[in-house]
């Protein structure tokens, strides 16, 4: 879902570095239609990288409660 919502330029890898505030508020029924919004929250220079921090939301239809909220961590390298 990220490839399609966060375009990228000029990075020669990208590490997951990770997540925090990792909240599941609600279970995903089976064959639910899911979706993710992305909100940059930070930007960070870094002595050999960038890392940048957003927030996600996952939804899925039907539901009044997301069913995940969490902050993703990423390191960009040139």
């Amino acid at each position: 879902m990220f490839q399609s919502a966060v375009q990228v330029n000029a990075a020669g890898m990208t590490i997951n570095y990770g997540l925090n505030r990792v909240r599941f508020p609600a279970a995903v029924p089976v064959n639910s239609r899911v979706r993710a919004t992305f909100l940059l929250q930070s930007f960070e220079e870094l002595s050999k990288s960038r890392q940048l921090t957003f927030a996600v939301v996952v939804e899925f239809e039907g539901s009044e409660k997301p069913c995940c909220v969490a902050e993703w961590v990423l390191r960009y390298y040139q």
